[in-house]
């Protein structure tokens, strides 16, 4: 059934997610291109004439926008859209920016082949300067997707999603489309990496070829705590005196400007410490600024009733932020998708910690493999590729190029604490090494290697996922050990699911018997195991998302299943 929120129902299909999408790398240059564009679905790229409007950023698959149609494999997705570039926007450089694009695409700008790129889940940029002009400019995309018959990194899309855990593939454009135009010298990225121990910040200033120094300004609430000419394309170090360390309880973030000739950016960072220890008692845990911390958190799918993989506003991200914390969860596990920039930005200024997955690819799954053995306790060697799916090479090789991809992307985000690897045996393949490798790009997070089934041993944590039955705590001697999925309690509200077609691991129908085994499931088991050790725990789930029924708030974020009073207060437990 068509499920709108309530900033979908209210949508600007002319001007939709309007916002400066990249809160990290702010500068005064902006042309936002989301709206309305023509698209043609045909089974080549060319073809003549359009099938009619498509509201960018949203999937074709989805009810903003407007289409309704999935992508099959076989078949190209063309978008085209007219827009007139004002006066003196136009300097030495202009790029053409994309949010997410799913998952090949190519882009002619002005009868111009301007570029593209592979892969569905993380932002990149085009250099248009010899295309582009002032007036009237024309862009063209086009987009395939293989879906879940290819070996791509692609999340819990299927074509055949039925009834359970896997949702309706998503294609094409899903973030935000938008052009900046820069001088000659400009500042290519800022790179932040706190150290609270010692009350500095390591910053790296990316500036291609420019050889002078930088201006560089750091603020605490508009005062100003450091101030110098610093230099380019290589790290410095800027002292933070009385620094203010930042916790979801206390977030606080630092802004910074930085000035290389003629261009400012705006930019910000958070100072604070993730890493591992032992309590008093001598439990392994997880640490926030060098104090034991407990995680406890929500599985966050990151789906909309209207939108899918994007939102339908900024609004709606703050919403989700907002309500997890009203719920007295501090931490959540974004699974198996990459969010908006903006989404990082809210959780950094409203004090959430994020969990960040990797997206899951390889071949076809094998049920036995990650739904039976996992169960009978039986272990796996991940280097064992044809048991995983992950016989094709290029697969491995593009994984690790996506992995890459995401940690610089998202490195500045002063929310994640950690990254997960693989998840219950999705496309899982030596963890080890990927894991070794995750360590060279960041060593200031945790990694959980394997979320669920076949720990391959040693590493960061230990990572466990429990339906079903009862969960016992049993400590792990050489690691925190993370409880990171488990729940998954379910009630269905009518006139608020997606389809009659219901999954859940355990379902109610009253909706006071489902908040009475809420709270037993986390005053019988949870916490008795966190004071025993248990370092973080994970439920499932933040929302609804289509036949999944396990949410504490509907699909289409109207009706809150759990008395968020009594929530909170199970919540003020699960405190160190």
């Amino acid at each position: 059934m068509k499920l709108y929120t309530v900033w979908g129902e209210k949508l600007d299909k002319n001007n939709p997610l309007s916002e400066y999408p990249r809160p990290q790398l702010v500068r005064d240059s902006y042309f936002n291109l989301n709206g309305q564009w023509n698209y043609r679905i045909s089974q080549t790229a060319q073809g003549e004439g359009y099938d009619g409007t498509i509201t960018v950023p949203f999937s074709p698959e989805c009810l903003l926008s407007g289409v309704g149609r999935v992508l099959m494999p076989e078949e190209t997705l063309v978008y085209n859209r007219t827009f007139n570039l004002p006066e003196g926007f136009i300097k030495d450089k202009t790029f053409l920016h994309f949010g997410a694009v799913d998952y090949i695409c190519k882009v002619t700008l002005n009868g111009v082949d301007v570029g593209g790129h592979r892969g569905g889940y993380t932002p990149f940029s085009l250099d248009v300067s010899s295309a582009v002009r002032e007036g009237e400019n024309t862009v063209t995309v086009s987009v395939t997707d293989p879906s879940d018959t290819g070996v791509q990194s692609r999340g819990k899309q299927k074509l055949n999603a039925g009834t359970g855990i896997w949702y309706t593939p998503q294609s094409g454009i899903w973030q935000t489309v938008w052009l900046e135009s820069v001088n000659a010298d400009y500042v290519h990225k800022v790179r932040f990496t706190p150290d609270i121990d010692n009350g500095r910040v390591c910053i790296e200033i990316f500036a291609g070829n420019y050889s002078e120094k930088a201006f560089t300004v750091i603020k605490l609430k508009d005062k100003t705590v450091f101030e110098s000419e610093t230099p380019v394309n290589e790290p410095f170090f800027a002292d933070i005196p009385d620094q203010q360390l930042w916790s979801p309880e206390n977030p606080v973030l630092y802004d910074v400007f930085v000035t290389i000739g003629e261009d400012t950016v705006m930019s910000y960072f958070g100072m604070r410490k993730f890493s591992q220890g032992r309590d008093k008692d001598g439990n392994f845990r997880l640490m926030l600024n060098n104090e034991p911390y407990f995680y406890n958190g929500l599985l966050d799918q990151g789906y909309w009733s209207d939108g899918m993989y994007t939102p339908p506003s900024d609004e709606a991200m703050i919403y989700d932020i907002e309500l997890a914390k009203k719920l007295g969860f501090n931490m959540l596990r974004k699974h198996i998708k990459i969010e908006p920039l903006r989404w990082y930005y809210h959780c950094d200024r409203l004090g959430m910690i994020c969990w960040q997955d990797m997206i899951n690819g390889g071949g076809q799954y094998k049920f036995s493999r990650i739904a039976t053995l996992p169960f009978l306790g039986l272990g796996c060697d991940d280097s064992q590729y044809a048991k995983f799916a992950r016989e094709d090479k290029a697969g491995r090789d593009e994984y690790y190029r996506d992995l890459a991809d995401m940690i610089d992307t998202l490195y500045n985000s002063v929310c994640i604490s950690l990254w997960t690897i693989f998840n219950e045996a999705w496309g899982q393949f030596d963890s080890k090494k990927v894991y070794e490798f995750v360590r060279s790009l960041d060593c200031t997070r945790t990694v959980d290697p394997a979320s669920g089934w076949y720990d391959q041993k040693g590493m960061d944590i230990k990572s466990v996922h429990k339906y079903f039955v009862k969960y016992r705590y049993k400590k792990d001697s050489f690691r925190p050990l993370a409880l990171s999925e488990f729940g998954g309690y379910s009630i269905q509200v009518k006139d608020h699911v997606f389809t009659d077609k219901i999954f859940g691991y355990k379902v109610f129908r009253d909706k006071d018997k489902f908040m009475k085994a809420f709270g037993k499931l986390y005053l019988g088991q949870i916490v008795p195991a966190m004071k025993k050790g248990l370092a973080a725990c994970v439920y499932t789930q933040l929302s609804d998302v289509e036949s999944e029924i396990n949410g504490l708030v509907t699909y289409d974020r109207k009706v809150v299943k759990v008395d968020p009073v009594k929530t909170a207060e199970i919540c003020k437990l699960l405190k160190l």
